[in-house]
């Protein structure tokens, strides 16, 4: 089946942010997310998850153990199990990217306080 955002399972999460779940099996996930200005998710990692994020639109600010770095559109970055990490959206307009996560998240989130 085809997948677009049009036909795909969505859900908000965090700063009313929007994900769409375009595949998701135990060993890979890849959803299509919108963060609005302003927005940010909380610090965490993933024991086993390695994330491959891909921005295709704004400027994404990503922590990653202490380091701040700034992807734009068209670039993307890779997040290994057990960093401690969260995205951001420092910019005056939406972030919209990819999240490829390989094994899947579920159950694979760990919130640091």
């Amino acid at each position: 089946m085809i997948k677009s955002k049009n036909n795909s399972e969505h859900y908000i999460w965090g700063d009313s942010c929007d994900s769409w779940i375009l595949k998701n099996d135990v060993h890979l996930s890849v959803k299509q997310e919108i963060m609005p200005s302003g927005a940010s998710e909380k610090l965490h990692f993933h024991h086993f998850a390695e994330q491959f994020f891909y921005i295709l639109k704004g400027k994404a600010v990503f922590f990653i153990d202490g380091e701040k770095l700034t992807v734009k559109s068209g670039e993307s970055i890779t997040i290994t199990p057990k960093s401690k990490h969260y995205i951001a959206n420092e910019s005056d307009e939406d972030l919209e990217f990819l999240v490829i996560s390989s094994p899947s998240t579920d159950n694979d989130r760990i919130n640091i306080k």
